[in-house]
């Protein structure tokens, strides 16, 4: 079972992720539309996070991300299909000692900006990512060893936070 771990926020995640952005760009070349650094790797006043860089891509055509999957395997990534998420293809890369999640879903589709106005909310409200930032530290110290457990707890919280994104960013922009 894979532990958790949370680390103080650092700007080599950003270095990790542009490093990262380089090699999937030329992979998914032709078929990419926009690649992004999402999760709380990507946003500072968090304070904490898992040491994993989430990726999101959006590609052209999601049906022919399969045809990647043995490229992304030379990489490190092992292809989990949609994992959960309809039209989504995810990719992570470390296995048990996991260093990043890769997310692609084809343009349009509404998770790209439910994830996108996720990060810009907590980025415009550095309060409520430190309170998720303090709520990940607890819950890691409280199930260390029991990963699913970790995630489970704070998904309540998380559910609330994107609500409260998805409010933010209608009212921002209405259309």
């Amino acid at each position: 079972m894979r532990k958790t771990k949370i680390l103080p926020w650092t700007e080599e995640w950003d270095k990790t992720y542009s490093r990262e952005e380089e090699i999937l760009k030329k992979i998914f070349n032709e078929q990419l539309v926009d690649i992004f650094h999402i999760g709380s790797t990507s946003i500072p006043a968090i304070g904490y996070a898992k040491p994993i860089i989430d990726i999101l891509i959006v590609v052209k055509d999601i049906e022919k991300v399969d045809l990647y999957n043995q490229v992304l395997g030379e990489y490190g990534y092992q292809p989990q299909g949609e994992n959960g998420i309809i039209g989504r293809r995810y990719f992570p890369k470390g296995k048990e000692n996991r260093t990043h999640h890769v997310h692609i879903f084809q343009v349009g589709n509404e998770s790209i900006k439910t994830h996108l106005d996720f990060k810009d909310f907590l980025i415009k409200h550095p309060e409520d990512a430190k309170r998720y930032g303090d709520l990940k530290t607890k819950l890691a110290k409280q199930f260390p060893d029991d990963h699913h457990k970790y995630q489970s707890e704070k998904q309540e919280f998380v559910n609330q936070l994107v609500e409260k994104a998805k409010n933010w960013a209608l009212k921002r922009n209405p259309y």
